[in-house]
């Protein structure tokens, strides 16, 4: 937890409580129902918390703001992005049901009214939202193939609305056909190693 205070030090009160209860949430689902790979549950904070936080590093959310989590998993990096924008709107999809019940709970047991989830593939969506985000669920054409559909117009916030993708390595080979792509090491930002190859890709869709 003290690396989430450390590198966002203007929570308030409620927000602080919410991160705090993340750890006995997942430990308890996770001995229910695997979600997290049982070396990660230790270094939750660190690799799933604040790598899911990294995003805000390169945007902060305007108010009703509508961001979609395609393979959620267990709710990264939907539910702590839901945590520090509790005026945005998180939409948190997964195919596997057990995964999407996790977020449900851990949701219900944070009092996070900003976020819905739901069994669901993304190309099933009917929704337009600001944002797509996703950690590394498959390659990036075939993710810009399942949601190029799925993106407003209409900007709201400072960045273009599109594809906000965490993922790490060379990137280089499967973001060749999307020269406008952005790619934010979060190494300047985080200073673990872990966060060494990490980044967060940018990808402008639909902007006018």
């Amino acid at each position: 937890m003290e690396v989430i205070l450390k590198e966002f030090p203007n929570l308030t009160e409620i927000q602080v409580k919410q991160f705090e209860k993340l750890q006995y949430l997942y430990e308890d689902w996770n001995s229910k129902i695997n979600v997290i790979s049982r070396k990660d549950i230790d270094e939750l904070y660190s690799r799933h918390v604040l790598h899911s936080l990294g995003i805000a590093k390169i945007i902060s959310f305007t108010n009703r703001s509508k961001i979609m989590d395609v393979g959620t998993g267990g709710g990264f990096p939907g539910i702590p992005l839901a945590i520090l924008f509790p005026e945005s709107d998180f939409y948190l999809i997964d195919i596997i049901a057990k995964k999407i019940k996790v977020v449900n709970e851990v949701a219900n047991a944070l009092g996070l009214t900003n976020v819905k989830a739901e069994q669901m593939r993304a190309e099933n969506v009917k929704q337009e939202f600001d944002f797509i985000v996703s950690r590394a669920v498959t390659n990036m054409p075939d993710f810009v193939s399942w949601v190029k559909d799925k993106v407003r117009k209409s900007n709201k916030n400072d960045l273009p609305n599109g594809i906000l993708y965490l993922k790490g390595g060379d990137l280089s080979e499967e973001l060749k056909d999307f020269p406008k792509a952005i790619e934010y090491n979060l190494s300047e930002f985080f200073k673990e190693e872990f966060f060494e190859t990490k980044k967060v890709v940018h990808l402008p869709l639909k902007t006018k």
